[in-house]
């Protein structure tokens, strides 16, 4: 890979593109027919919307992994860096 991309900010980046992705494809798989809005209000009513965020986040393996076999090590720590964000928002949702 070139190294223009082993930037912390590409990890960053693909950090939170990816969950947001898996948000998506699991919105459409899921929705119904509901507006995106209704769909999270029955996330949070079912009290899954957490469980569905830990499953997206958990796709930053992946490329986490990716980026550790491509020696890209300064987007591995970016990655890492907002899987851990990710992981804080998780657990202020669950416990507030």
């Amino acid at each position: 890979m070139p190294e223009k991309y082993n930037r912390m900010v590409t990890g960053v980046v693909a950090g939170m593109a990816v969950p947001l992705l898996v948000m998506l494809i699991f919105y459409l798989w899921k929705s119904g027919g509901m507006t995106m809005a209704d769909f999270f209000r029955r996330l949070v009513y079912t009290d899954v919307l957490t469980n569905t965020i830990s499953v997206a986040v958990f796709a930053n393996v992946f490329v986490f992994l990716l980026f550790n076999r491509l020696d890209m090590l300064k987007a591995s720590r970016g990655i890492l860096g907002i899987t851990i964000i990710w992981a804080i928002v998780v657990f202020v949702l669950k416990f507030s």
